[in-house]
């Protein structure tokens, strides 16, 4: 039962809680360690920020010196980032944890472990799944940031030039699937 806050039927509400899917080590175990640095790869360019500077921004609303000059390249405002970072889906841990361990979620899942994923390369599922769960458990609700702070290893390599495929391919898997049996 994955539901936006404001608007549960909202289709782009919908298509994002499956994008914090992308944005998690076995699912109900608390990581033991936490995210601490997003390094985005884009083209030949490789940026990194801490989770820290992201958690202050979302919390606080004030951006770090190196954080505004990255929103400044990218003709961005703090407040843009801010809104995505705290959009808040409201979940049911339980049922999101079905969800991510059957046929469906693992066609989720892979595709964007390729995406977003483990410096290794390895464990992508478990660490996306495993992130999530751990968000929705204390609140039942999921936010970008907390998935970030609950990503299980030190780094989130985010393969920038793949994001727009993998979006489009969540955009036809939400529409074709209007609701998954459990």
């Amino acid at each position: 039962m994955i539901k936006q806050s404001k608007n549960p039927f909202n289709k782009s509400q919908l298509i994002f809680s499956l994008l914090l899917t992308i944005l998690g080590l076995f699912s109900a175990k608390v990581p033991v360690q936490a995210a601490e640095r997003v390094v985005l790869k884009y083209s030949i360019l490789r940026e990194s920020v801490s989770v820290e500077e992201l958690s202050q921004l979302a919390n606080t609303g004030e951006a770090s010196r190196s954080l505004k000059s990255y929103l400044k390249l990218a003709n961005k405002e703090p407040e843009e980032l801010r809104a995505l970072l705290n959009n808040n889906v409201d979940v049911d841990p339980v049922f999101l944890s079905k969800v991510l361990n059957s046929f469906a979620g693992n066609m989720v899942l892979d595709p964007v472990g390729e995406v977003i994923h483990t410096p290794s390369k390895r464990a992508n599922r478990e660490s996306l799944r495993g992130a999530l769960v751990t968000s929705a458990l204390s609140d039942k609700n999921i936010r970008l940031i907390e998935i970030l702070e609950n990503y299980p290893t030190e780094e989130i390599h985010v393969d920038g030039d793949r994001l727009a495929e993998i979006y489009q391919n969540i955009e036809g898997f939400v529409s074709n699937v209007p609701r998954l049996p459990f």
